[in-house]
């Protein structure tokens, strides 16, 4: 198999715990039952049993505790087997095989929850197939995934999974994109359409000329990025981590106190046992990569935990128009030329700058231009400058295409009487200038359709309390239009890259915390500035590069999803934070006044661990 492709899972969701890890578990279990009866019985041999059962079966814990103090770290194994061996030591032997019992039982379901977190790798990887039906010199043959190469044909039959990214060139289907959407709605594909791998066809058949293949293509992205992820620890999982060893190395510090005070091995042996630190050692981790995982089911995906918590902080999100807001495909609504130029002339010359350029007013203004048959002129030269517009030299002449800016920049002027006429009729929408010889030639207006999903989205995020703004490089009157329509109340319009990373650096410098929505090339600089930037996945490589969160569908109801899911996470881990705090306050306490013995230490400290990791958990749902 190559190095790019997907290697097959190796465990299944709850295989992180060995088979010999259940039988240890089980034989402790039985030889902490037995010693409990031979105490009632009063029956000696059974001591010999829990000696065993807690020299052999806590060999595990043990050689945890060894390669932590190697590395000068003390964590809660350094305390469990401090208490094990101290019992064995004072011939506590029913309260050595229960610790050891419950240490095991604990690490086990810590294991099992932290791998259902982790389920979503897993569950990716195996929804991929391994093998794809790939016409070859006319013959139809099975052949495994690594060896198709890109241009090459293969079919996907009724039923099965899109194996590799491409287009379809011949037969049509119903394709389930969930698995990098996260939307249930099943999309027609037809010769043109581009599919994608780990996709199901639901109905038909169509024939795909392969484009990428493996990690390259975009599930495999998704794949790669949830990896990547899971390996970018939060600031709070740092926290989380200081706090267990500073409450193990407290416990112990204690420990010695209480013996000292007291004279007492019941007192001192439960203060060492009831403090428990894992459940916030595990439970923020877990916490996380379950909010991860839960998230990139629905098409969403973090690139670390740090985003995670970022998230749950954030109160303003300022989000791009074009594109976003909008589906940033817009339509020529109207030409308005100056006196002396015709409509077609206007047309004709925007048309030969824009040509080479691939934004969407560039389009729209080309298929305009070819609708009236005025698309066949070029130039020799053409240059785009950011947030301005296309300088152009055609015929000897410059054409400018742009916005006031550039005309004002190219000593072009415009005709009072232009302007006033055109004022009312370019309301609302977006306008092109366009100038030939440092004349101008007239105006062309555009306007983009509203996404449908927009204004509910926006509703989402207020009734979250986080404010919007919006960013746009349109003008004034076409940005108020839109943020009119879907409920947005600031916006900034008119603006270059630079300008978008002043707003977001300026909410920041007032203390908010900023998230930055976009789709193209100019809203990199804004998403790389803003606390969390999130990269639309219908939008350019450069802006999802630059994202910490990225959109694999342009519904932007995912940001509230998100940023909710985010906050609950948050929570989750701050419960564990002070719940630990508490039941190892009281539980330390309890046991310095002999109020506990190690067996109800035990209990206490094993019933509060399971329950912080327990609570983590529900994220997984």
């Amino acid at each position: 198999m190559s190095r790019d492709s997907i290697p097959p899972p190796t465990v299944s969701a709850h295989e992180g715990n060995s088979r010999g890890d259940v039988v240890r578990l089980l034989l402790v279990g039985a030889a902490a039952l037995l010693s409990w009866i031979g105490l009632w019985k009063f029956f000696a041999p059974f001591d010999l049993i829990a000696v065993v059962a807690s020299v052999a079966g806590g060999y595990p814990v043990y050689v945890e505790t060894f390669q932590s103090l190697r590395h000068r770290h003390i964590n809660m194994e350094v305390s469990m087997t401090i208490a094990i061996v101290a019992s064995l030591l004072f011939l506590q032997f029913l309260p050595a095989v229960v610790i050891t019992f419950f240490v095991l039982l604990s690490e086990y379901i810590e294991t099992y929850a932290v791998d259902r977190g982790r389920d979503t790798i897993v569950e990716l990887e195996k929804s991929l197939p391994r093998t794809a039906l790939v016409r070859r010199d006319g013959v139809e043959t099975e052949a495994e995934l690594s060896s198709i190469k890109p241009g090459e044909t293969v079919i996907v039959r009724h039923g099965e999974r899109v194996p590799v990214d491409g287009v379809v060139v011949n037969g049509s289907g119903l394709v389930n994109q969930a698995s990098i959407t996260g939307e249930a709605m099943r999309a027609e594909k037809y010769p043109g359409s581009e599919v994608y791998a780990g996709t199901v066809n639901e109905s038909g058949t169509f024939e795909v000329r392969t484009a990428k293949v493996g990690r390259e293509t975009v599930f495999g992205q998704i794949i790669k990025l949830v990896e990547e992820a899971e390996g970018k620890k939060a600031p709070i999982q740092k926290i989380s981590d200081r706090l267990a060893t500073w409450l193990v190395e407290f416990t112990l510090v204690f420990t010695l106190i209480t013996f000292i005070v007291t004279r007492n091995l019941t007192s001192t042996l439960s203060v060492i046992v009831v403090a428990g630190a894992c459940g916030v050692a595990a439970g923020t981790p877990l916490a996380i990569v379950a909010t991860m995982g839960g998230l990139a089911k629905s098409g969403v995906i973090v690139k670390g935990g740090t985003y995670v918590q970022e998230m749950s902080k954030v109160d303003t999100v300022v989000i791009d128009k074009t594109g976003t807001l909008t589906f940033g495909e817009p339509e020529v609504t109207d030409v308005l030329p100056a006196p002396g130029f015709s409509r077609e002339h206007v047309l004709a010359a925007a048309a030969a700058a824009e040509r080479v350029s691939n934004h969407p007013l560039a389009r729209a203004i080309l298929a305009k231009a070819s609708e009236v048959g005025r698309s066949n002129s070029s130039a020799t030269s053409s240059e785009y400058i950011a947030g301005k517009g296309m300088v152009a030299l055609s015929n000897g002449e410059e054409i400018a295409v742009g916005n006031r800016t550039l005309m004002q920049e190219r000593g072009v002027s415009i005709p009072i009487e232009l302007e006033t006429q055109t004022l009312e009729k370019t309301k609302a929408k977006t306008t092109v200038l366009v100038a030939q010889g440092r004349r101008l030639c007239g105006i062309i207006s555009l306007s983009d359709k509203i996404r449908d999903e927009s204004r509910r989205s926006i509703q989402a995020l207020e009734h979250a309390h986080i404010s919007t703004v919006m960013l746009t490089g349109d003008n004034i009157n076409a940005a108020k239009a839109v943020a009119d329509a879907v409920g947005i109340d600031h916006v900034y319009a008119e603006l270059l890259p630079n300008d978008k990373v002043s707003v977001v650096e300026r909410l920041i410098s007032n203390g908010h915390r900023v998230a930055m929505v976009g789709d193209g090339v100019n809203d990199a600089p804004a998403l790389a500035r803003a606390s969390v930037g999130i990269g639309m996945g219908a939008g350019t490589d450069v802006a999802i590069e630059e994202a910490d969160v990225v959109l694999m569908t342009n519904d932007l109801s995912r940001i509230s999803t998100a940023i909710s899911v985010s906050r609950r996470a948050y929570r989750t881990i701050m419960q564990n934070f002070y719940g630990t705090l508490i039941v190892d306050g009281i539980g330390i306490t309890l046991a310095f006044m002999g109020f506990l013995n190690p067996l109800i230490a035990v209990g206490i400290h094993v019933g509060s661990e399971l329950t912080f990791i327990l609570n983590s958990a529900r994220l997984i749902r």
